[in-house]
Formats: structure tokens, C-alpha cells, sequence
């Protein structure tokens, strides 16, 4: 793209002024700042419901037509305008984005027994979960991206299908035969530090810089953070370009002036993505035996970037973790993660079917041929939707045999956003076993060290980063826990 359409993007989605080269070089590397994916917010407006009929004709034909300078204005006043329009009178799903309506529309929440345990028990299984999600995370990213396909591809060749351990680098001749099996993504020399061989503590990642600042919110400004203080937070404390997607459309917006609950769904394509459903963690991780506080938490967190079923991912993970120290099977964690979100939702709909098939006997690859009937892989917004990779969390948790292994290879296999799909199942099993149940194989390869791009974090004990996580939930536990 030229120069000048790039100018035009930045001035009319980012509202700035002339930019310098600079500047310039980095959008271009960064094309996520333009926030005009019109193939994604046409579908993401469909899934929401809404009636487009009186705009169907200008999303084609500004999808058939080259940017330039005139695009990008049109681009940007078509996707204010869908927001104005209103759903099908045919949309049978009741999903409000604002708390009060999430609440008057949950069903009864699940008995859950009380938390009881001690200062040292709640480290034991925090610390279980951040190893834990930190670990699968790692699992997952080397083949982020990746067709299903080509991670069995190199899994077999490598000696690693199922999966058993981390990927590692395959030899000249394991090489040669993965390219003749021709899969559309391979390992490469750049990811050293992310495979087997060259493993040397956790690298950034986005799962882990968005439950480290979680925790770095609720440090500075305790139980009665709002959605501004979370936004306030980004600013100073996380870079924009660590950023990806609604987060990095969100980000735009407050740099804009362009506040919550508005930063959400101002030129956001990317609004029920999973981005909020990888920041739930120690969300559940501080609200032990309390979904209901960790989901509220998390509604505060997600309300900045995303809507509806998007909101609701991170609610689910941060009440199934809050549910699993004190829950003894993953049905149960799971459903007292649905309590917190409406009855009457698409994700709802969605893990239910991952339930429906776990009780009446089917097999994991049958399961996951479900979720692949549903969702397309080769679609970025199927792809990355919170949906379809919630179902894969459902998938993992229960095909998983109650086995840390299993369950982060099974989240894994199936594709989609492995490495958000392995963090988050390896945080659940984490959290409900504790840090001492977890694989020593998985475990050593970390050396207790993580790395993320949150200001005062950048490199820290995973140990150390635990404890300080429980001292800060202690802070802000209701006075029986403390």
C-alpha cells in the first residue's frame, strides 16, 4: 500500500495528525491500527444480530474496491453506521453487553462449597495456575496459526503425535519429509527460543502480559477497579504494539479520546474475539470459591474492548477458575462458569453442545469434528473467535482424563488459537491440583522465569510473581479469607 493510503488510514481511524516516516514504518508492520476490516465486521455484525440489509450493498462494494484515501473515509463511516442499526426481529438471543442485563439475564448459579483454605494452600494452587497457563501457552505457540493439518504434520514427523512434549526443531530429513507432505505452515530458525531444544524460561506472550497486568490492576487500584482504571492501566504500563486486535482497537480509541464502554465498539471488527478471554486469569485466581466476584471482575477487564460473547468468554474463564479450588470434576466447573453469562447466549449454546457430546459418549476426535463442522479454520474470524475456542477449552478439560498432559496436548491439537487454547485449560488444571502436581517434563524446561512486556515485569521469578499475585488477592479478599 502506498504511502498516501496509509496516511489516510492512520488520519481517519486513529485521528492524528501528519505523521513522521517513522511513525509511518511501524503501521505498516502493524496493519491491525487500521481497524478496517470490513470482511470481519460484516460477519461480526451478522453474529450479532444485526439487520443489514440497507448496507449489504456498500460492504460489497467497498470490499470489491482498492483503497485509497476515499476508502478509508467511506470504510470508516460504514462501520459507524452499523452500529446504529438494529437487530433482526428474528434474533432469538438475549445477550446485553452492560452488567446489570448480564445479571437480570444468568441463570441460578450452581451450590459451590466455601473456600477454606489457607494463606499456603491458596499459593500452592495460584501458583499452579500461573505455571500451569504458562507452560500450555508454550505448547501452543510455535504452531499459533497453523491449520490442524500442518501441526499433525510435523507432530508426526517429529516423533511427537499426540504430542508428549514440547515441539522441538525437526532434523534436515524430518524436514524434507514434512515439506513433501506439503503443509501450509512449518517450524522455522527464528522460533529457537520457543522449541524444545532451546527452552530457557517463558518468552512474551500476550496470555501472560494480559494476567500479569490483571494483576498489576488490582495492585494499584484494589477490589473497586473500574473499566477506566483498566484502560488507564494499558496506557501506562503495556505498549499498543504488544497489543493485537480488540485490544489494539481499544487502545486507539482512549489514545483517541474515545473512552469506555464506547472503545468497544468504535471501529472494532474484532469485538467478540478471544482477546478478553485470555485476560481472565487471575481474575478467578484472587476470587477463590467466588465466580460471581471473579466474573464481575472480569466484566470490568472485557467491557473495555469487547461485547456480548466476547464479555462473556472472559466471564466463564475467570468463574471456572474461582469454581476450580473448590470444585471437584470439570462438568461442574464448567457450568458454574456458565451461571455467571446469559441463558440465553451463542456461547452458552455453544459449550452446551461440547457437554451434550461428553454425556452421551463421544469420542475426542469426533468432538473436535464438531467444532470443525461449526467453525472454519481457514477463517481469521472464525479462527479467533471467542466461541469456537471456548468450546476447544470445553473439549480439553473434559477429554483431557483429569491429566495435565492430555489436557493442554488436546486443547492444542485441534488448531485454532493454540496457544491461548493451551494456557487456558493448563491454568484450570493448574489451579484446581496445584503447583506441585504439575509435570516436572513441562515444568523445568521454564526455569521459573516469565518474560512479558508489562512495565515492572519484564523479567521475574514465576515463583515470586505468585506470591506477590496471593499477597495482592489477600489484600483485596473479603475479610473470611484473609
Amino acid at each position: 500500500m502506498s504511502e498516501t493510503i496509509w496516511l489516510a488510514a492512520l488520519r481517519t481511524f486513529c485521528f492524528l495528525p501528519p505523521v513522521s516516516s517513522d511513525l509511518l514504518e511501524w503501521f505498516q508492520r502493524h496493519s491491525w491500527l487500521d481497524g478496517c476490516d470490513l470482511a470481519v465486521e460484516r460477519q461480526q455484525a451478522r453474529d450479532e444480530g444485526r439487520e443489514l440489509a440497507s448496507v449489504e450493498s456498500d460492504f460489497q462494494r467497498l470490499l470489491d474496491t482498492e483503497r485509497d484515501e476515499a476508502w478509508f473515509a467511506a470504510a470508516g463511516a460504514l462501520m459507524d453506521r452499523v452500529q446504529m442499526l438494529p437487530c433482526r426481529a428474528d434474533n432469538a438471543d438475549r445477550e446485553p453487553s452492560d452488567l446489570p442485563g448480564i445479571k437480570s439475564e444468568r441463570p441460578t448459579a450452581p451450590a459451590l462449597k466455601a473456600w477454606r483454605g489457607s494463606r499456603r494452600e491458596w499459593q500452592r494452587r495460584l501458583h499452579g495456575g500461573l505455571l500451569g497457563r504458562i507452560c500450555g501457552c508454550m505448547l501452543g505457540k510455535p504452531v499459533e496459526g497453523w491449520p490442524r493439518a500442518s501441526i499433525r504434520i510435523t507432530g508426526e514427523e517429529t516423533g511427537n503425535w499426540p504430542p508428549t512434549n514440547y515441539w522441538r526443531q525437526p532434523t534436515a530429513r524430518e524436514a524434507k519429509r514434512i515439506a513433501g507432505r506439503q503443509p501450509r505452515r512449518t517450524l522455522n530458525d527464528r522460533q529457537t527460543n520457543w522449541l524444545r531444544d532451546g527452552l530457557s524460561g517463558m518468552v512474551e506472550d500476550d496470555d501472560i502480559n494480559y494476567t500479569t497486568s490483571g494483576f498489576a490492576i488490582l495492585k494499584r487500584y484494589g477490589a473497586d477497579f473500574r473499566p477506566m482504571d483498566v484502560a488507564s492501566f494499558w496506557g501506562d504500563n503495556l505498549p499498543v504494539f504488544h497489543t493485537c486486535s480488540a485490544e489494539r482497537a481499544a487502545y486507539r480509541n482512549f489514545a483517541s479520546g474515545i473512552l469506555p464502554p464506547a472503545s468497544a465498539t468504535h471501529r472494532n471488527p474484532y469485538r467478540e474475539w478471544i482477546g478478553a478471554q485470555i485476560r481472565a486469569d487471575y481474575f478467578g485466581y484472587s476470587n477463590p470459591g467466588n465466580p460471581e466476584r471473579a466474573a464481575e471482575w472480569a466484566w470490568r477487564d472485557a467491557s473495555i474492548s469487547h461485547i456480548k460473547n466476547g464479555i462473556y468468554g472472559e466471564m466463564w474463564a475467570a468463574a471456572m477458575l474461582a469454581a476450580a479450588y473448590v470444585a471437584n470434576d470439570w462438568e461442574t466447573i464448567i457450568r458454574a462458569g456458565l451461571a455467571q453469562i446469559p441463558a440465553h447466549c451463542r456461547l452458552r449454546e455453544d459449550i452446551e453442545k461440547i457437554l451434550r457430546a461428553h454425556d452421551a459418549g463421544a469420542s475426542y476426535d469426533d468432538t473436535i469434528q464438531l467444532v470443525r463442522a461449526q467453525w472454519d479454520e481457514m477463517n481469521v474470524h472464525h479462527w479467533c473467535h471467542t466461541n469456537s475456542n471456548a468450546q476447544i477449552v470445553a473439549v480439553g478439560l473434559l477429554w483431557g482424563e483429569d491429566d495435565y498432559e492430555k489436557t493442554i496436548t488436546r486443547a492444542v491439537m485441534p488448531g485454532f488459537d493454540t496457544d491461548c487454547n493451551g494456557a487456558t485449560c493448563g491454568s484450570l488444571w493448574g489451579v484446581r491440583h496445584g503447583v506441585d502436581q504439575l509435570p516436572r517434563k513441562w515444568t523445568r524446561p521454564m526455569h521459573d522465569l516469565v518474560r512479558t512486556g508489562v512495565a515492572g515485569y519484564h523479567e521475574v521469578k514465576i515463583s515470586n510473581l505468585a506470591e506477590e499475585m496471593v499477597h495482592v488477592a489477600l489484600q483485596a479478599a473479603p475479610a473470611r479469607h484473609r
